[in-house]
């Protein structure tokens, strides 16, 4: 190959590589939604084992439910020593809590809820199904005639997304109350005045802006972490292979979609 072809080359393999994975990945989503109506719903037959939907809620949401508190209690924390000097130089102390608010509840409960909960739970969830996988046993599924997807996919997917929701409704209250705390040593403030100051600078259409993006991002994190588990290969170095892919491309895809959503609720000034 003439060398100086071998860049162009190199682009359009990698091109073609990141159109390939987004068209597999578009196929897996769209596998999982075209069957969850019907396993929620149906009353009989191929029905969604909800054992397995609560065991997965559990094992997602609750076990996640006191790391997430503890980081963004600490974001709260950090947020009011950064910034609450800054505003009371310029003689705005009392707008500490609605930075902080704000800010919580639209960007970084939900995000850095998300980033948490890709470490904690996307990561086991990748490394499951790619222990899975490498045993054959999404083989032996599939020779029984039943469906990888509906079976293990359809549950984790689900369970991402609600408790990605749930744990941001937790990140905001945590950050707040991180703030809170921090402003009462440092500068004295009470705590009736900056919940009072919170709720007013804070609007209901922060918190549905913020649960919303919680809800994409958790179907990101459970239909990437299965993606790279169901397409493990190579033994234990593929799962392991698997699981850093996850977390670094789930964190990669949450602040670019993160990114879009603001732009986009900046263009509708919402």
């Amino acid at each position: 190959m003439i060398p100086v072809t071998r860049p162009i080359s190199r682009i359009g393999a990698r091109l073609i590589q990141l159109i390939t994975f987004i068209g597999a990945l578009g196929l897996l989503f769209r596998d999982t939604f075209a069957v969850t109506p019907r396993m929620v719903f149906v009353k009989r037959g191929r029905r969604l084992a909800w054992s397995n939907l609560w065991f997965q809620l559990y094992r997602v949401g609750v076990k996640s439910i006191g790391v997430v508190g503890l980081v963004t209690f600490c974001i709260g924390a950090i947020l009011a020593l950064q910034i609450g000097p800054i505003l009371d130089d310029y003689g705005v102390a009392s707008q500490l809590p609605g930075v902080i608010g704000i800010a919580m509840f639209r960007e970084l409960g939900p995000l850095i809820g998300a980033i948490v909960l890709t470490g904690f739970a996307g990561a086991s969830i990748a490394a499951e199904l790619g222990t899975m996988a490498v045993g054959e046993e999404l083989k032996a599924l599939r020779s029984h005639a039943i469906s990888p997807v509906r079976f293990l996919v359809v549950p984790r997917v689900l369970a991402t997304i609600i408790m990605t929701a749930c744990l941001a409704t937790l990140s905001n209250a945590m950050g707040v109350l991180g703030g809170m705390f921090t402003a009462n040593i440092t500068q004295g403030m009470d705590y009736g005045v900056y919940l009072n100051a919170t709720f007013e600078s804070a609007k209901a259409l922060d918190f549905v802006t913020g649960i919303i993006k919680a809800a994409v991002f958790g179907m990101m994190i459970g239909g990437l972490a299965c993606f790279y588990g169901m397409s493990v290969r190579g033994g234990a170095e593929g799962v392991g292979n698997a699981t850093t892919k996850t977390v670094v491309i789930s964190i990669v895809s949450l602040i670019m979609v993160d990114l879009t959503f603001t732009f986009v609720f900046y263009t509708l000034d919402l």
